[in-house]
């Protein structure tokens, strides 16, 4: 039994942290939502324009989740500067992280375009290439507004504004509904574009979010003390080059593990448009419910690198555990609810019954990943705040690359050359099993690793 100081300060702390988590929270289930929204809207036009995005879409999610862990160095600096008191140095890191997701943002739009002459290379319908083509044209322009929204993001998430960021994606998903239903459907004389709509939409949402961003920190008070655009700072390369060398192992972290379900899209698109749409639909959907413990992670992240700053280490041990015991919490009930309506869940964004029925198969396998799945992005969300990255980085490439990536080759396309391959290709449940395997080792490396960050930060 719990001593009452005890309960009191687990208390304290699940207050603290769902307080700066559900706005992330909602915030990211926002963002997700548009995904939802254009997925749902293309394959409700036709299969062929659902996989035409699930293909564009599967290098734009690649090179925006890599960014996002590449922008993420912000999150830890600047908490820690707030958690020593010393906010006199948060503008021109600000500024800085704005000249580095101005730089990263122009070469993943360079990255993009290259990435997309695959599709001349794939057999793929005629349509379904040219839709892919022009979706990845269209939204690398996005991607250079992106990296910057992305440090202004990590910038107010850290000085405890998460509430900004909620207000700004909820209505930017309400704008990106709209933009989707005008362009793909062609609604109230808006030119009828199908699948390439999306792609558009896309692009019109990234640019809101910026700019009401920056129009919200400017006219709001509790950004003054921190204020980054008081004065004009050129790139200073030595301060951007510490923020690459906190931020690259996490964005190689973050691709790792997104490349091991994007590339899934383009290995099984020789098994036809019904593999690719499942695919995406239930990618799409676990995408959805990842930002749970995504949003309890980043929030985690922040209190943990606070405490840090403020010389409190048993403070941030006891935090990091608190947030993966909650996200385990979420897990059980997440699997469980996948698990008992995977075809419901099918039903909603297709009509089609033979991508319904695989796309429930996948989701009975993704409800086996959520306990690892939970686990290792609140134990790596935890370990960042200690601005640790190159040990996870480690850890996920060995996980996804080493090991999810390899078997599901052999489990999905069951090559000649592998004796132990099965006698048919499993396609995209071969692929899922191994990310399921996958998911595991990622979570009990983070978890130990964790538990030896904290230990010895206190020693």
């Amino acid at each position: 039994m719990r001593h009452p100081a005890q309960r009191s300060r687990l208390t304290t702390e699940l207050r603290g942290l769902w307080h700066l988590a559900w706005p992330i929270l909602v915030g990211q289930l926002a963002y997700v939502g548009m995904a939802v929204v254009e997925v749902a809207m293309a394959g409700h036009a036709s299969v062929q324009d659902l996989a035409g995005v699930s293909l564009g879409v599967s290098i734009w999610n690649m090179l925006i989740i890599s960014m996002m862990g590449v922008m993420l160095a912000i999150n830890p600096v600047v908490a820690h500067h707030v958690g020593a008191q010393d906010l006199a140095q948060v503008p021109h890191v600000v500024r800085q992280a704005l000249w580095k997701g101005l730089f990263v943002g122009l070469l993943a739009m360079a990255l993009a375009n290259l990435a997309s002459l695959l599709f001349d290379h794939m057999t793929l319908e005629p349509y379904v290439h040219d839709l892919a083509l022009g979706f990845v044209r269209i939204t690398s322009t996005a991607l250079p507004l992106f990296a910057c929204y992305r440090a202004l993001y990590g910038y107010s998430t850290s000085i405890n504004q998460t509430k900004p960021l909620m207000v700004i994606a909820l209505l930017s998903l309400g704008l990106n509904v709209i933009s989707n239903a005008l362009l793909v459907f062609g609604l109230f004389g808006a030119p009828r574009l199908g699948g390439l709509g999306c792609a558009w939409a896309t692009l019109i949402s990234v640019a809101f979010n910026l700019l009401a961003l920056l129009w919200w920190m400017r006219r709001s008070p509790v950004y003054r003390a921190t204020w980054p655009f008081a004065q004009f700072d050129a790139p200073h390369w030595p301060q951007i080059k510490s923020l690459l060398k906190l931020g690259l192992p996490i964005g190689v972290t973050y691709f790792a593990e997104a490349s091991a379900f994007s590339l899934i899209a383009l290995l099984i698109a020789v098994f036809g448009s019904t593999q690719m749409a499942a695919h995406q639909i239930a990618l799409n959907f676990t995408s959805l419910v990842f930002m749970v413990p995504l949003s309890l992670g980043l929030a985690l992240l922040t209190r943990v690198g606070q405490s840090l700053g403020a010389g409190q280490p048993v403070r941030a041990r006891h935090q990091a555990w608190v947030g993966v015991a909650v996200g385990l919490g979420f897990a059980v009930v997440s699997a469980t609810l996948m698990a008992l309506f995977s075809r419901q869940i099918a039903s909603a964004y297709t009509s089609d019954a033979a991508v319904i029925a695989l796309t429930a198969q996948l989701l009975l396998l993704a409800a086996l990943f959520q306990l690892s799945d939970a686990t290792q992005v609140v134990t790596s969300c935890a370990i960042r705040g200690y601005k640790v990255t190159r040990a996870p980085m480690v850890i996920h490439l060995t996980a996804f690359w080493g090991f999810s990536l390899p078997l599901g080759y052999v489990l999905g396309l069951a090559p000649n050359w592998a004796p132990w391959a099965p006698a048919q290709p499993m396609a995209a449940q071969g692929f899922w099993i191994a990310l399921v395997l996958g998911l595991t080792i990622a979570a009990l490396g983070l978890t130990a690793l964790l538990r030896q960050v904290a230990r010895s930060r206190i020693a």
